[in-house]
């Protein structure tokens, strides 16, 4: 992959929020066992943080840094009312289950900290790609943990049962998240070193991962 295009996809594969950043994982680990948990949380980290982060772009970058980040904290707080209380439309037997998790998406990673430190020293056509990708980044991975483990340890698929020929409970608990989790990363990283490794071999213009 090109140095160009590299940054393209940075968020999505090469940045992932989750398994790059390792950012915003105890909702994957601790809500992230069904499918409709993880829609739940999908729906309410990306439309928190794309609207926040969009806004927020708009503050004057002569305030102090601390000034800016309480500012943005109070934009997704505020944002977060009207997104719970459609939420509670959509998904009304979710909200209660994934309870606090729910509220911590609403000041995450990418608002308190890749606010300053990346897209706002970008230009705003940029940046708004970026950060759709950021989300994206963290929805795929949200998505397929869930599914994984949802169909692993209560043999489910969207809440219906599927045939499944063993099940692993444990997978359904916070730890078997964080472990399940781990094994992502373990694949995420060797595929991006053995990326980086061909491009050395053949003599490659840039990094994947």
């Amino acid at each position: 992959m090109t140095n160009k295009k590299r940054p393209l996809l940075e968020g999505l594969i090469s940045g992932n929020t989750v398994l790059s950043g390792l950012m915003v994982i105890s909702p994957v680990i601790v809500c992230g066992n069904t499918v409709m948990n993880a829609l739940a949380l999908m729906y309410a980290f990306s439309a928190i943080t794309f609207i926040t982060v969009m806004i927020g772009s708009f503050i004057p970058k002569r305030l102090p840094y601390g000034m800016k980040i309480v500012i943005y904290a109070v934009i997704a707080s505020i944002i977060y009312i009207p997104v719970k209380a459609a939420a509670e439309e959509f998904f009304p037997d979710i909200i209660p289950r994934i309870g606090i998790y729910f509220m911590l998406v609403a000041v995450n990673s990418l608002i308190t900290v890749q606010t300053e430190a990346k897209f706002y020293r970008m230009t705003r056509g940029k940046m708004t790609a970026s950060l759709i990708l950021h989300i994206l980044g963290f929805d795929a991975v949200m998505l397929i943990i869930a599914a994984v483990r949802e169909l692993l340890a209560y043999g489910t698929f969207c809440g219906r049962i599927v045939d499944a020929d063993i099940l692993i409970s444990g997978l359904g608990a916070p730890f078997g998240g964080f472990i399940l989790l781990g094994i992502f990363c373990g694949i995420y990283r060797g595929i991006g070193n053995a990326m980086r490794h061909d491009d050395d071999v053949s003599g490659g213009d840039g990094e994947c991962f």
